[in-house]
């Protein structure tokens, strides 16, 4: 290979950046493992799987009884003071006296106090209760037990889809920072021209002075050197941009100091081709397994939306301590014979028309999951087309760095030749400079190819699914 395009190539596969002083200085490895710990994209994704990790916690809480405390103090308004009333009593008393056996003064009198007064304090003002319930299922149409499994399915699809959104965020920064490189690299390549025209405009300068040069001559190496300074800054506009869209990818504020150190994958060493086999793509491609773990839960949820048909039989058991007075802060001693109801029973529970909701339910599950189906095998054949097209567009990328290379080594001949040819007068100013544009544009191209074929290498490994 020629000097010159070694020396290139070298210039393209590695960026040295100005290490100005207290500039900080990241390189691809730093703003890949930045960008994994601050992206919003990648902390949406961990936020989701905490989410998926909660929900099988709570399916296997389904799976428990339930225990419930309820507390109630209800004030009734409108009702006088109830008093345990002994009339009834004293009058059978009075009417029994002398009797040898007052059975109404003794027996009957006082049991018809005793239902007065019973039916009288069901109006008491206050009335307070406390219960504790117990609930357990015991049938459930599966519901729990297919819950759960739903629950670690889509676990299982929240941790791939965290896999998958590092990957992608990996791969836009590398993008970018391909990119970044590209404009770093140009930029020198720009002011190395700038050097080689100025050194053209001395010459002009100095022949004008001795009458080998027209003023003509230069006007047009001046006009040159506007044209390059004016792509010069455009290029440095570019690179302030293309710096801080990676700092945006990065997930930090913009640094107007910040620089970025690195270098490309050269073609040149002989890179491994991706596997493109669809047996193994289709095991790599995680959109695919997620798109499998979709369909496993939808098929999941079918069985619970027909569940609806089936009964529903629970095992309940409870405390309830209950209190009624005239005032709120009388309250008896709760008693486990008197005022505390102990009970459990059995609950069994199935509907036997619903308007034909679950009919619809079990319609909607069935193509919800048909739909998910034909997502899946879409994707199949789009991984199918993806991976043909990045190996077409690796292959483009591998010819147009063969051209390029033809390109720079015969513009740089072109040019040294018109130069030496223009100093000793056999060429004219014009062709000396359209040769100089020419190397330039050839330099140019060889850097954007050579990034071009990296991002079509990086664009073959993720639609291999080996990125």
């Amino acid at each position: 290979m020629p000097r010159h395009l070694a020396a290139l190539s070298a210039m393209a596969l590695c960026l040295a950046t100005p290490q100005w002083a207290g500039a900080t200085t990241y390189t691809r490895e730093e703003a890949v493992k930045i960008a994994l710990e601050k992206s919003s994209d990648v902390k949406t994704a961990e936020e989701e799987l905490v989410s998926a990790n909660s929900q099988v916690d709570a399916g296997y809480g389904s799976a428990l009884p339930s225990i419930d405390l309820d507390a109630t103090v209800t004030r009734i308004f409108g009702l006088d003071d109830v008093e345990n009333s002994k009339s009834l009593s004293k009058a059978a008393s009075a009417m029994d006296a002398g009797d040898n056996e007052p059975f109404a003064a003794n027996a009957l009198a006082p049991a018809m106090d005793g239902l007065i007064y019973g039916m009288k304090s069901q109006g008491y003002r206050w009335q307070s209760s406390v219960g504790l319930t117990a609930t357990q299922i015991l049938y459930a149409q599966g519901k729990v037990g297919t819950g759960i499994e739903i629950a670690k399915v889509y676990k299982h699809l929240k941790e791939v889809n965290l896999d998958n959104t590092k990957a992608s965020v990996r791969y836009d920064v590398e993008n970018a920072f391909d990119q970044l490189i590209y404009l770093d690299s140009a930029v020198t390549i720009l002011y190395e021209s700038k050097n080689m025209l100025q050194e053209n405009l001395n010459f002009v300068e100095q022949s004008l002075k001795s009458g080998l040069a027209t003023e003509l001559d230069l006007i047009r190496v001046q006009l040159s050197m506007d044209q390059l300074n004016s792509k010069i800054n455009s290029m440095e506009k570019s690179r302030v941009l293309a710096r801080n869209a990676l700092l945006n990818t990065m997930g930090m504020e913009w640094e107007s100091e910040v620089q970025f150190k690195g270098d490309l994958r050269d073609p040149l060493q002989g890179y491994s081709y991706p596997d493109t086999s669809m047996a193994n793509v289709k095991k790599r491609r995680k959109e695919l397994v997620m798109l499998e773990a979709s369909e496993e839960m939808l098929v999941k949820n079918i069985s619970i939306e027909e569940g609806g048909y089936k009964p529903t039989i629970v095992l309940i058991g409870g405390l309830k301590y209950s209190n009624n007075k005239n005032h709120f802060y009388q309250w008896d001693a709760p008693d486990w014979d008197e005022n505390i109801n102990k009970y459990i029973a059995l609950n069994l529970k199935m509907n036997l028309f619903n308007g034909m909701k679950t009919k619809e339910a079990v319609v909607q599950a069935k193509s919800n999951l048909r739909s998910t189906q034909i997502k899946k095998e879409t994707a199949e054949r789009g991984f199918r087309v993806q991976i043909e097209s990045c190996a077409n567009t690796l292959e483009d990328a591998n010819s147009q760095i063969e051209i390029a290379k033809r390109q720079i080594d015969l513009a740089q001949k072109n040019y040294d030749l018109t130069n030496a040819a223009y100093k000793i007068g056999r060429e004219t100013q014009l062709n000396l400079l359209t040769a100089e544009n020419s190397l330039r544009t050839a330099k140019l191209d060889y850097m954007s190819a050579i990034v071009e074929w990296n991002k079509a290498y990086n664009a073959l490994l993720q639609a291999t699914g080996e990125y």
